[in-house]
Formats: structure tokens, sequence, C-alpha cells
């Protein structure tokens, strides 16, 4: 069984006692990890408060520099990392439409260069006679990044890298079901930037409450459910940390009646199921017109028989397990109201019977909003797809639920695509596409799937503060 440590002030730490991490493709243990604590949090976050005044005074272009010796590191031990993502998670190395292991790494490679070259120029809004005035952004401090347990390496590249670049120091805590992967890039980590730039304890909920309570903690970043989102805001409070919370998504896709279905569904399935429907931003509401739906329905089904599921070490593999034990009774139970509800089963609707947390890919006909699937987020490969006849009234219907990440318009008119899109109430809206992220455009939610941006300049600025620099003459 591998064996993973914290480090902290760049070296590796030990706790006396570990915890184990499951491959859930098998539903067995292989790893075991240190099990932190609170004096472990309190030795992070001093470290990297002690390095924050030299790293914060690191040049620019030394910054950037070493944020490209970092993506160079996840280049060099691509496969390993592959491989303890695919162990930790369930998705597989290749996946459906090339959406796994490898996409997570390369993903984290193309972010982290991307990130690097990123710059932050004194802006000049005054410069005459009576005074000069710039705006300058300068770094918080220590900042707390806390990561899911479905795409644990790439979303700690998208918490990390930012917070490095623009001179802040860090402390991480990586979800108990997934740490291993961010395990490793930390040790690469620890060998190019000075000791105590990056730390990382690994742990449960109280590892988790006193880091984003820690009076020397500046911000935090956060991605996962909603409820520990408010949870988090709420311990925020005490000192007034900056946050960045990317929060649960319900995310509606609406397809007007002018497409074409054989063309647009496989895109949608793949929206909807990449990663086992385990992405905050993936398609999680099908609303289609009554004159195609039948046959939307239909088509949908028939891609989902058609996928290859199983573990994700076996080659051809395009979905794997749902990653944890808690999360696959969540989509069994809301599989079990569908025909409570009145909907019905167009394919799967239950658990595969072998060794590890599989579940059918599932397509759900003839349930509206307000039932459970419809209105709560299933994190699993479950779609409900639901009938709408009145165009208006779809928008409206899809702006109901209190989640706000990401939605789409499936059209072969864009424009008016493009204008239904601006009316759904969501931090980002895509024509003909959903969940394309990348990693020059700002990505977050509204109402409450979260406050803040990430990625390109946008998120990069909210790893700051400004400071307004008034020179009177």
């Amino acid at each position: 069984m591998q064996e993973f440590n914290m480090f902290i002030n760049g070296e590796a730490v030990q706790s006396g006692s570990t915890f184990e991490v499951v491959n859930p493709a098998t539903g067995k243990p292989f790893a075991q990890v240190q099990q932190g604590n609170v004096s472990h949090v309190d030795q992070a976050v001093a470290a990297a408060k002690a390095a924050f005044p030299s790293w914060s005074k690191v040049s620019d272009d030394k910054r950037a520099s070493l944020c490209h010796a970092l993506a160079n590191s996840l280049e060099d031990n691509m496969p390993e990392l592959m491989e303890l993502i695919t162990k930790e998670t369930g998705k597989p190395m290749g996946g459906l439409n090339g959406v796994g292991s490898g996409m997570e790494v390369g993903g984290s490679m193309g972010w982290t260069r991307f990130t690097a070259d990123l710059q932050l120029p004194v802006d000049v809004i005054q410069d005459n006679e009576e005074a000069r005035i710039e705006v300058h952004r300068k770094p918080l401090g220590v900042v707390a990044s806390i990561t899911p347990w479905n795409w644990p390496l790439m979303i700690a590249i998208w918490h990390v890298i930012p917070a490095l670049r623009s001179g802040n120091t860090v402390v991480m805590k990586p979800s108990p079901f997934t740490p291993t992967a961010t395990i490793r890039f930390v040790e690469f980590a620890s060998k190019i930037l000075p000791a105590g730039v990056i730390n990382l304890v690994t742990g449960e909920g109280e590892v988790g409450e006193a880091l984003t309570s820690h009076p020397d903690v500046s911000k935090i970043v956060f991605t996962g459910s909603t409820p520990t989102g408010k949870r988090i805001m709420q311990s925020a409070s005490a000192s007034l940390k900056r946050l960045t919370l990317e929060l649960g998504g319900n995310d509606a896709g609406i397809v007007l009646p002018d497409v074409d279905v054989k063309e647009v569904a496989p895109k949608i399935f793949g929206a909807c199921f990449h990663n086992n429907g385990q992405t905050c931003a993936a398609l999680k509401r099908l609303y289609v017109h009554e004159s195609q739906y039948d046959e939307m329905c239909e088509t949908l089904a028939h891609l989902a028989n058609g996928v290859v599921v199983g573990d994700g070490l076996e080659e051809g593999t395009e979905l794997g397990p749902i990653q944890n034990e808690d999360q696959l009774k969540i989509v069994s139970e809301m599989a079990e109201s569908v025909e409570r509800e009145g909907g019905r089963f167009i394919c799967g609707g239950k658990r595969i019977d072998r060794d590890g947390f599989f579940f059918e890919p599932t397509v759900v006909a003839d349930l509206s909003d307000g039932s459970r699937l419809v209105d709560e987020e299933p994190f699993g490969p479950i779609l409900p797809v639901i009938k709408y006849s009145d165009i208006d009234e779809v928008v409206a219907r899809a702006n109901q639920n209190d989640r706000g990440l990401g939605g789409s318009v499936w059209s072969s008119d864009t424009e008016k695509a493009a204008r239904l899109a601006q009316q759904l109430e969501c931090g980002s809206a895509w024509v003909n596409d959903h969940g394309a992220i990348q990693p020059d455009a700002p990505f977050g939610g509204v109402k409450q799937s979260g406050l803040g941006v990430e990625f390109g300049l946008y998120g990069l600025e909210e790893y700051t503060s400004i400071q307004t620099l008034k020179i009177a003459r």
C-alpha cells in the first residue's frame, strides 16, 4: 500500500496516525495518508506566514519562472499523477470524449503555464501637474485552499497557482477522499519553491475548520458544496477573510426546436455524463421542446446504453465509478424517487452489481420542476429530460432554481440562442456547448453557486488587494 505524508515548511511531516484512501473501482484501500490535526494547521500557517514577506518581494519574472517550473514538474510526472488520479477518483485514464485523468493532468499543466504568464500592471489613472495616482495590486498573505474530490489535482492548481503568482503563500487541505495526487504535486513543488511558500495538511473536518478560522489566514478559496461554503463564510467572518467560493451547481440546458437532434445529442450527452456527472458545471437538467422530446430521450438513452463502464485503469473504459459510497447513496436515493414522482427510466436506474461504487448511466423522462431529481444536484450519472412548450416560460423555469453556476442554449440560430443564454441567471452561459472552461475566461457562480471568480486576469486579481497611491506635485 502506498504511503503519503503532509508537507510543512518544505519538509515531509508525519503525525503518528493515518487514514486510508479507497479506490472506488474496487471499494478497497490503496493508500495510507497521514492524519493531520489542529497543531499541524498551526504549524503550516506559521510557516506560510513566515515565508510571505520574502516571497511577496520576489521579482515578478522570478515568480513566473518558478510557476513554469511547477508546470514542468507536472509534465515530467504525468504518468504517475494520472494513475493516482484514476485510483483515487475512479475517472478513466482516457474517459468519455477524452475527459479523464490525462485531461486532468494536461489541464493542470496548461492552466499553470497560462497563469504563470499573466501580469498585474500598475494602473495609472492620473498623471498631470497636480498629482500622479497609481493603483497597485498587492498580495494578501496566507491563502487557504480547500479542494473537493471530483477534480482534485486540477482544482488544486486553479487555487494555488494564481495565489503563488500574485505573491501569496499557501496552505492546502485536499479532500480526504482524494489527497494522493495533490500530495505528490506539493512534494514536487517543495523542491522548487522556497520553504513555507506551499504547505499541505491532510485530515478531516477539524483540519478544515481550524484552517478557515485561523486568524493568520487572509483568504480562503474553496470548491465544494453549498452547505460547506456557507459554513466557511460564517467562519471567515470573524476576521473578514477574503473569499472565493465555487459551490454546487444544477446547470440547465435548453434545446430549441430547430436543432438536429442526432447532431447535437452526442455533445449534450458528453456535457451531462463526462466524469460520471461529477463535475460542478456539468449539464444536469435538460429542457427539450415537446416536438423533439421523445426523439431526444431515445437518442440519449441509446448513447448511454453504448457507454463502456468499468475500472478506469482498463483500456477503453469511458465512465468509471461514483467516487465514494456516500455519493452513490445520494444518487441511488434520487433514482428511487423517480417513479414516486411520476418519472420513468428510459435507461439505467440502478447500481451495477460488481465491486466498487458503480451506477448505470441513467436517462429519466416525464419529471418536471418540483421533483427531487430536477431541483437538486445529483452529482452522478443520472439525467432528467424535461418537456416544455413555450420558450419564454422555460427560461423562467430554468431560472427558478437557487443555483446559478452555468447554463446553455442549443439552437441552429446562434444569435437567438445567445439572446436567450444572456437571460439565464448563471455565472457562465454557453451556446451549443456546456461546461467548456478555459484559463483566460472568468468562471464563477451566482445565487447559491458561490461568489467571486477564478481564471484569467479576473481570477488573479481576487488574490490581491488594491492600494491607491497618490503622489502630490
